[in-house]
């Protein structure tokens, strides 16, 4: 049986950001793709989040772009080993802790969230790498050793871009590190498909249309392709195969690493009850004192006894099933929404609720959310606000999309490693099943988690199509530039219309990066 994942997770600060920027320079040009996840300090309204036009959708996501900040930015560089037999990736994987420089609000239900799962502020305000939002203040983007200059070098190196439930992230990088926001959406599509021409991709897109997943938030869809994986390599199939390498680090670098260990899936007793609103949502509003488990692990294994029940029952239909191109999530989950139907009445009251037994509210994939709905607290954990000028008071709903607060990530290859002698203490079962364990959630490890996922959907489209394996690995075509919109039947498509034009902003800065004009 395959053994645990060790990731290392590289922390990077003020301190040591000038001695790791040639490193991180490097590992994104020559990366086949990379996957980025953010850190924020809140999220705003979260009604208007959840506005039924895109449009008004889009303004209060900008809102909270202009007045919050990002905490920490996780960057995962994958690159693909060409002279290996099976789809061996090299990863390297970073977590920056940032500070902005502008006054920004922070929510109080972020804090606590963060503080619960190992977030260090003392560290932040200490050690953060400054930056500045919105358009240039001093000098050029396109020099120095500052956040604003790394972004530019990602948007040099033309490489596919992966988020995870991405919109919110992507405009929170757009305010933060490259211009201000347009007004209009169809404005800022325009600019993304041009700032990324090698496209944007969106993996909770991809596990609800491209690999039908009973789930889509993160945790749960890593941990179910990375169990995929392991099985087979255990079975000795022929199919391609996924594996992931890591540099050895060694002197002065060492120190900057943080190595996450993500024990084997495995059931190891306890808890049988599985809470269902966790397993469907990643959410749950009892929390930690929820009396059913919120295991992963567990929740995982228990659906995988049912796929295997009803291959059984209907083995005859595989080859005419799911052979559409129709873009429809599984059939056993509300499309586009991780929402329980019976909360929708009552979100307010649950969130009350909560507050008053002191619940805290697990968020992306962590959590416990009020309202199940896929909006992007969702890998962000982040409380929002009903006004920004009385935080105190209002009610914070977090978003679930990925319960990445767990240290109980899933199995994998000793020799997918590639750390060489690193010890590797197991840990007791207790401290592997707990709710939330303290210190695990990290940008830089939902980043790996979120560029998993792509590799391991562009793998599977290496399968065998009409009997004859594809030569080159796709990227997806059918998921290209789809960002997943929450409670919406059809995906931001990221495109440039006819009718819209690029910001004037975003044209002045494309002409500094690419020296001409677009």
């Amino acid at each position: 049986m395959a053994t645990s994942l060790v990731v290392p997770v590289i922390d990077v600060q003020n301190d040591n950001f000038k001695d790791l920027w040639a490193a991180m320079v490097l590992a994104i040009k020559s990366s086949s793709f990379v996957a980025l996840d953010t850190e924020l300090s809140g999220l705003g309204n979260r009604k208007k989040l959840l506005a039924e036009s895109i449009e008004d959708r889009y303004k209060a996501i900008c809102s909270a772009a202009r007045s919050r900040s990002i905490l920490s930015l996780g960057i995962a560089c994958y690159k693909k080993l060409d002279h290996k037999t099976a789809d061996t990736y090299m990863v390297q994987v970073y977590n920056l802790i940032l500070l902005c420089s502008e006054e920004y609000i922070i929510e109080p239900q972020s804090v606590q969230f963060l503080v619960q799962h190992g977030f260090d502020f003392n560290k932040q305000y200490a050690q953060g790498i400054p930056y500045c939002k919105g358009n240039n203040k001093v000098g050029a983007d396109d020099r120095g050793v500052h956040i604003r200059v790394l972004f530019t070098e990602l948007l040099r190196a033309k490489k596919p871009l992966v988020l995870h439930n991405g919109l919110i992230d992507i405009v929170f990088l757009y305010q933060s590190f490259y211009a201000h926001l347009p007004e209009r959406l169809a404005t800022f599509t325009a600019d993304l498909s041009e700032m990324f021409p090698a496209g944007i991709y969106d993996t909770k897109y991809i596990t609800e249309f491209e690999l039908r997943l009973t789930a889509s938030y993160l945790e749960y869809a890593y941990k179910k392709c990375k169990l995929d994986c392991s099985r087979r390599v255990t079975s000795g199939g022929t199919g391609p195969q996924l594996h992931v390498e890591f540099f050895q680090y060694s002197g002065h670098m060492s120190s900057y690493v943080d190595y996450r260990l993500c024990p084997a899936v495995a059931f190891l007793g306890g808890q049988a009850d599985i809470c269902q609103r966790f397993s469907a949502f990643g959410w749950c509003p009892n929390g930690a004192r929820c009396p059913l488990s919120h295991d992963t692990d567990l929740i995982v294994l228990q659906d995988e006894k049912r796929t295997g029940k009803k291959r059984k029952k209907r083995a005859g239909d595989k080859a005419t099933k799911d052979t559409s191109t129709s873009e429809e999530p599984p059939k056993n989950k509300l499309p586009h929404m991780d929402l329980d139907p019976e909360d929708v009445p009552d979100i307010q009251e649950m969130a009350e609720s909560c507050l008053q037994c002191q619940l805290p509210m697990d968020t992306d994939g962590i959590a416990q959310q009020n309202q199940g709905e896929d909006t992007k607290a969702d890998s962000k954990g982040m409380g929002v606000c009903e006004d920004d000028t009385e935080l105190d008071k209002s009610t914070s709903s977090t978003k679930t999309d990925v319960t990445n607060t767990k240290t109980n990530c899933i199995e994998n290859r000793a020799e997918d490693r590639g750390l060489g002698e690193i010890p590797v203490h197991p840990l007791k079962a207790d401290d592997q099943k707990t709710k939330a364990d303290t210190g695990t959630h990290r940008a830089g490890f939902d980043a790996f988690m979120t560029g998993y996922i792509f590799a391991y959907a562009c793998t599977h489209e290496m399968e065998e199509v009409n009997g004859k394996e594809r030569e080159q690995p796709s990227l997806l075509p059918s998921s290209l530039n789809k960002v997943y919109l929450s409670g919406k039947a059809a995906p931001l498509n990221v495109v440039k219309s006819t009718f819209s034009k690029s910001s004037k902003a975003h044209t002045q800065k494309m002409e500094m990066v690419w020296g001409e004009r677009v």
